[in-house]
């Protein structure tokens, strides 16, 4: 389980994140979400040390991460995959999913064949440059370049932005997937209000940098997440 307790977080003098407290159990998809501007991604900057926070603890598995540079996020077992993607376009798909090895010992350097059977067009273009891949390919290879580390804990940000209906599903159809494999947590944050209630176990509602909401998906109806994201 990862667990944030009272996380705040600057950029300069002006204050993003306030106090922010959630909890993201293993085998299970919290999604966050809110309007744009209420630190969505600076939460989970701050979770995978792409940005350091003025106050707060993250906890992963009972171990306090101690303001954790974007390296030792990732070998602690947090993976990121960012708006944007942040595929290397010049190499190939190949050796964008390599650069994930970086985190694991020598002898397990390889990329296991459950990623292929996850996002098979991967299989297909492996020698292709990244940048020469369409949007959603380039957002699988993102997330599978995140899953080569073999995360603990698993941050997408927004990863539907952008991306053409049938990829989303496949996308939508590899996170529930990695959810019933029931070795990691996975936080999403989402603006697209279908995928996130298809994904999610729980949300987590934000607003002016800080958590007003919490509630189980069991608890709520769709209904109510979009009620809660007008207010």
């Amino acid at each position: 389980m990862l667990e944030v307790t009272d996380l705040s977080l600057k950029y300069g003098q002006s204050q993003i994140l306030y106090d922010v407290s959630m909890t993201a159990p293993v085998g299970q998809v919290t999604t966050v979400m809110g309007t744009n501007g209420v630190g969505k991604t600076s939460l989970l900057r701050a979770l995978s040390g792409r940005h350091g926070y003025s106050a707060g603890t993250i906890t992963l598995n009972g171990d306090v991460l101690n303001h954790p540079t974007a390296a030792q996020a990732a070998k602690a077992g947090i993976a990121y995959v960012p708006q944007g993607r942040e595929v290397f376009p010049m190499m190939s798909v190949a050796e964008n999913l390599e650069t994930g090895f970086a985190c694991l010992p020598k002898g397990e350097r390889h990329v296991p064949d459950w990623i292929f059977d996850l996002f098979p067009v991967l299989a297909e273009m492996q020698h292709r440059r990244g940048g020469d891949l369409s949007g959603g390919q380039q957002q699988q290879l993102a997330i599978a370049r995140a899953l080569i580390t073999k995360p603990r804990v698993l941050l997408l940000d927004e990863p539907t932005e952008g991306i053409q209906p049938n990829v989303i599903q496949q996308i939508g159809r590899a996170i529930a997937q990695l959810r019933e494999r029931g070795d990691m947590a996975i936080i999403l944050v989402e603006q697209n209000v279908d995928f996130a209630w298809r994904a999610a176990d729980s949300f987590v509602m934000m607003k002016r940098g800080a958590v007003w909401r919490s509630m189980a998906k069991s608890d709520c109806t769709r209904e109510d997440v979009v009620a809660a994201l007008a207010l």
